[in-house]
C-alpha cells in the first residue's frame, strides 16, 4: 500500500469521524465499537464481491418484494450504498481495485452521455430527471462496479449458483401463487407482488426474470464433470423455472425459453433439419401446454390478430412516430408512456407501455442512441463469439 495523497486524505477523514463519534457519544462502549471498525472494514474489502452480488440479486430478482417482510429493511438501498462504500475503500485505502476499460464501456458511456444530454430536451423534463437519478444513473454506475469486481473464476461460479438459487425462490413463489389463485391476471396468468406494485406483478416481466437463471441451470446439468448432486439440483431448478414460466402464459416468455434451449441444443444435434423441425413442433406443444388459448387476451376467443398483439403493434407504431418527430434526442428517458396519447393512431382511452426494448430505446433516445445501443449489443456478441472460438482452439 502506498501513501498516496488520496490514501492519506481518507485516513485523516476516518480519524476525524472517530474523534467526532467520541465527542458526541462519550461512552466506554464506543471504544469497543471503534476497535471493531478495522475488522469490519477488512471484512467489507475482502468480501466486497459478495456485497455487490447481493445487491444484484435483490435488485434483479426483487427478493424483498417476493418476501414482503424484508421490505421495511430497504435492503437494495443499503446494499447499493455498501457496494459504493467498498469500492471507495478498495480504490483509496487498500488500492486493490484494478479497473480496466474495453470498447463496450466506450459505447456504454457514449450512450449514457447522450441520454443525459437529452434530459433538458425531453417532452417531460421532470419525468426524465427522476428516471435518470432514480434508476438509470445507478444502473450505469453498478455496471462498472460489477464488471470490475468479478475478476476470479470463483466469482463467476458463485454468481451462477446464487442466480439459480434466487431464481428458484421466484419460481417456487410463482407456483405457490398459481396453485392458490393469488394475484392472477386475466384469471389464469400468475404474478408476484401485484398488490404492492412489484415489477413481478406483470406476467411478462415475471417471465423475463425466470428466463435469466434458466440458462445458468441448463449449463451445469449438461456438464458431466460436475457432481451428481449439483447436476440434479440444476435439473430440479430448471423444472421449477419451466413450470413457473408456463404459469405466466407469456408468449414472449415461451419464445425466450425456446431461444435459451436452442443455444444448448444447436451444437449437440447434428441434423439442423431435425433441430428446426423439432423447434417448430415444440412451439405448438408449449403454447398448448401453457394454455395460451385460454387467456382472456390473446387467446382462442379472439379472432385474427388478437387484442394483445394489436396493442403491441399500435405501441410500436406510436414509438416510430415519436422517433421520427424527435430523431436526435428522442422524447426523453421514461417518456414514452406520457407521449402515447399524442402519437398513437388507435386511442383506447389508456396510455400503454412500449413492450419492446428496441422500440423503447429508439423512441426515448433517438436514432443516434439506438445506433449506439445496437452497436454495444453487437460488439458484446462479437467479443463472446471470439472468446468462444479461441477457447475451442
Amino acid at each position: 500500500m502506498t501513501d498516496s495523497p488520496l490514501t492519506m486524505t481518507s485516513m485523516l477523514l476516518m480519524l476525524m469521524l472517530v474523534t467526532l463519534a467520541l465527542y458526541l457519544f462519550p461512552h466506554p462502549l464506543m471504544l469497543i465499537i471503534i476497535g471493531l471498525i478495522p475488522f469490519a472494514l477488512w471484512g467489507m474489502v475482502n468480501f466486497s464481491f459478495y456485497i455487490v452480488l447481493a445487491f444484484v440479486i435483490f435488485s434483479f430478482f426483487r427478493i424483498h418484494e417476493i418476501f414482503p417482510f424484508l421490505e421495511p429493511l430497504k435492503l437494495p438501498l443499503l446494499l447499493a450504498l455498501s457496494a459504493l462504500f467498498v469500492i471507495f475503500l478498495r480504490a483509496t485505502i487498500s488500492q486493490n481495485l484494478h479497473a480496466y476499460w474495453c470498447p463496450q464501456f466506450s459505447f456504454l458511456i457514449l450512450f449514457f452521455l447522450l441520454v443525459t444530454l437529452a434530459i433538458p430536451f425531453a417532452s417531460n423534463v421532470a419525468v426524465a430527471k427522476n428516471a435518470w437519478t432514480g434508476v438509470y444513473s445507478k444502473i450505469i454506475l453498478m455496471t462498472f462496479v460489477i464488471a470490475w469486481m468479478m475478476r476470479k473464476e470463483s466469482h463467476f461460479i458463485t454468481a451462477s449458483r446464487v442466480f439459480i438459487f434466487a431464481g428458484a425462490c421466484v419460481g417456487l413463489v410463482a407456483l405457490y401463487n398459481k396453485l392458490n389463485g393469488i394475484g392472477l391476471v386475466e384469471g389464469t396468468r400468475v404474478t408476484i407482488g401485484r398488490n404492492i406494485g412489484s415489477l413481478l406483478g406483470d406476467p411478462n416481466d415475471l417471465a423475463l426474470v425466470l428466463l435469466y437463471p434458466m440458462a445458468f441451470a441448463i449449463a451445469p446439468f449438461l456438464e458431466r464433470s460436475l457432481s451428481t448432486f449439483e447436476r440434479f439440483f440444476s435439473f430440479s431448478t430448471f423444472c421449477i423455472f419451466f413450470y413457473a414460466l408456463l404459469a405466466t402464459q407469456s408468449r414472449g416468455g415461451l419464445l425466450g425459453f425456446l431461444a435459451v434451449v436452442s443455444l444448448f441444443t444447436y451444437n449437440r444435434i447434428r441434423s439442423k433439419v431435425l433441430l428446426f423441425t423439432g423447434g417448430a413442433i415444440s412451439v405448438i406443444i408449449l403454447f398448448i401446454v401453457a394454455g395460451i388459448s385460454d387467456r382472456a387476451s390473446g387467446g382462442a376467443a379472439e379472432v385474427g390478430i388478437d387484442e394483445s398483439a394489436m396493442g403491441r403493434l399500435y405501441a410500436w407504431e406510436a414509438a416510430w412516430n415519436m422517433a421520427l418527430d424527435n430523431p436526435v434526442f428522442g422524447v426523453g428517458i421514461s417518456n414514452f408512456y406520457y407521449n402515447y396519447f399524442s402519437y398513437n393512431t388507435h386511442w383506447d382511452g389508456l396510455n400503454h407501455a412500449v413492450h419492446s426494448t428496441w422500440f423503447g430505446v429508439l423512441t426515448e433516445s433517438g436514432f443516434l442512441g439506438f445506433i449506439l445501443f445496437v452497436t454495444l449489443i453487437i460488439s458484446t456478441l462479437l467479443m463472446f463469439f471470439e472468446n468462444a472460438e479461441s477457447n475451442r482452439c
